[in-house]
């Protein structure tokens, strides 16, 4: 066995990482906060690996530089969810270290993998502990020693995987969630069997993908991943490229920045200053980079991945056919339920995209919709949490059309925003009313429970119908009568002016009518509107505003 790797053996490893990948894919997505369906780590990883594995299958060139740049291209198209996107900005510094190399050694692979590591921490500004990316930091390192005592790739690979495990196991103390819940990270689980894949390829016993892998649905659990990640307190997302025209340091702007909001990535060379940053105070940032100099663009675009090499090769452009614009502005929508759709399609929807809690669509399948909108700039609606990142990377991958992302995180955000939408104010007008409007929506959601749990007190039984606001577990138990009740107390105690409740595929009309009557007798002040949103998961969507 060859003490390094090329092409052809990268690609065997990317295919059984796979299929590994998907044969444990289960086991991650049971990794819960609490039984509610609030994202699958497994299911996400296992799809965004995929768009490689299928990538390797098509290529035939032993230059491993070429194979890994190709896999970091699939990953990119292909990532779902914050796990995904994690996971295809790994692989994407690995390809770009190895890009220029035909066959690299173990200390070259150690090599690559740190500058994976470093890649993704660049995009997360402020990484939670016991997370993938503790994992695979920890293990990157560990690596770099390893190859340092032997050259040999596999004996790297194998060491690496033994520290990864060991990171692993000490995830559970390193973050309070998955300490609570007692488990481990979910998404550095999946990292470890994707490592455990490429090892299998490497000794010559590479996990082969069969269809009967993928023919068990996902369940609707939540992972730890998600509530790390999204919690983000300053809303307004704000980026803009200026050039330097003075010698003032940028590490000053950083330091600014750093207090006035968070989810920061800044970028500088000798002629520009790329920055990305949520603030609640958009004014007064662009003010203070206007002292660096003249503003080049000022938009709503993801730069966490700009500041490294060209995304895409022509190929990996050629996502769908582009649509000419026939109108300045354009909507595209992501939600699940005949119902939503068609409310979405009422309010200006251009393309609506089925997804949301347990169906995260990917970067592609985000961006073919972008690409068929025929306007100028097109407004993308995730209203899901866990697609707000897959969406913002369509942002440097549409050169003929402005991307904007609105983080909108759920559907009833997402329509308030919609009907906020003025089409005689120009994008970023448009962008702050809408955001703002969103923001003032409270979100209420009826589901169940997949499996007996404890969570802040409340001992939930498997079957039990689970209410929460705002992202909130607010209330469990067998009467979903008694919960609406109690919500709509909640909701009354909120106040606004309407209340529309949303109600799911499981539920009959006069089910609907009762939860309408329910919320119409305790917040007499509001108007109560019911309309069939057909969502699965979700009985009841809830709007207060």
């Amino acid at each position: 066995m060859s003490k390094t790797i090329d092409g052809a053996a990268f690609r065997a490893m990317m295919i059984s990482a796979h299929a590994s990948i998907e044969l444990h894919k289960q086991q991650v997505n049971e990794l819960n906060v609490f039984p509610v369906p609030d994202g699958d780590t497994g299911t996400n990883m296992c799809l965004t690996i995929a768009s490689a594995a299928a990538e390797m299958k098509k290529s035939g060139d032993a230059h491993l530089g070429k194979a890994a740049n190709a896999a970091a291209g699939a990953l990119l198209r292909g990532a779902r969810g914050n796990s995904g996107v994690i996971l295809s900005l790994l692989f994407r510094g690995f390809g770009k270290y190895l890009k220029d190399k035909p066959e690299c050694s173990g200390v070259e692979f150690a090599a690559a993998l740190g500058e994976g590591v470093e890649a993704a921490y660049k995009a997360v500004m402020k990484p939670a502990e016991g997370t993938i990316l503790t994992v695979s930091r920890v293990s990157s390192v560990d690596a770099a020693v390893l190859a340092e005592q032997n050259d040999d790739v596999m004996f790297v690979l194998e060491g690496t995987i033994e520290s990864a495990k060991e990171a692993l196991a000490k995830t559970i103390d390193q973050n309070p969630v998955l300490k609570k819940a007692g488990v481990v990270d979910a998404g550095g689980m999946g990292y470890v069997y994707i490592l455990e894949g490429m090892l299998a390829a490497l000794k010559g016993e590479a996990i082969e993908f069969t269809p009967d892998m993928a023919a068990e649905e996902p369940k609707d659990h939540a992972d730890f991943s998600d509530f790390e990640t999204e919690d983000i307190t300053f809303q307004y997302c704000t980026e803009f490229i200026v050039s330097r025209e003075n010698d003032k340091d940028p590490m000053e702007l950083r330091a600014y920045l750093d207090g006035m909001g968070d989810s920061l990535v800044l970028v500088d060379d000798d002629e520009i200053i790329k920055v990305h940053v949520h603030t609640n105070h958009p004014g007064e940032v662009l003010e203070t980079a206007m002292s660096y100099g003249s503003f080049v663009t000022v938009k709503v675009e993801n730069m966490k991945l700009q500041h490294s090499e060209k995304v895409m090769s022509e190929a990996e452009k050629a996502v769908s056919q582009v649509a000419k614009p026939e109108k300045q502005y354009g909507f595209v929508a992501v939600c699940a339920g005949a119902g939503l759709a068609e409310v979405f399609r009422d309010l200006g929807a251009d393309g609506i995209i089925e997804g949301g809690q347990t169906m995260n669509p990917s970067t592609e399948d985000i961006l073919k919709e972008i690409n068929k909108t025929p306007a100028e700039v097109v407004f993308v609606l995730p209203n899901n949490k866990n697609i707000i990142m897959a969406a913002e990377q369509c942002i440097p991958l549409s050169e003929e059309k402005k991307v904007i992302v609105l983080p909108t995180k759920t559907v009833p955000q997402g329509i308030t925003a919609m009907l906020t939408f003025d089409p005689d104010s120009d994008e970023e007008s448009n962008f702050s009313a809408m955001t703002e409007a969103a923001e003032g929506v409270s979100t209420m959601q009826v589901t169940y429970a997949a499996r007996d749990s404890e969570f802040d007190g409340l001992d939930i039984h498997q079957g039990d119908y689970l209410s929460m606001i705002n992202g909130a577990l607010f209330e469990t138990g067998p009467d979903i009568n008694a919960q609406l009740a109690d919500m709509a107390a909640k909701a009354a105690e909120i106040g606004g002016s309407y209340v529309t409740v949303f109600y799911g595929e499981d539920v009959t009309e006069q089910q609907a009518e009762e939860a309408q009557k329910i919320f119409q007798e305790a917040c007499t002040d509001m108007e109560v509107a019911l309309i069939s949103g057909g969502q699965p998961v979700y009985y009841y969507l809830i709007s207060v505003e």
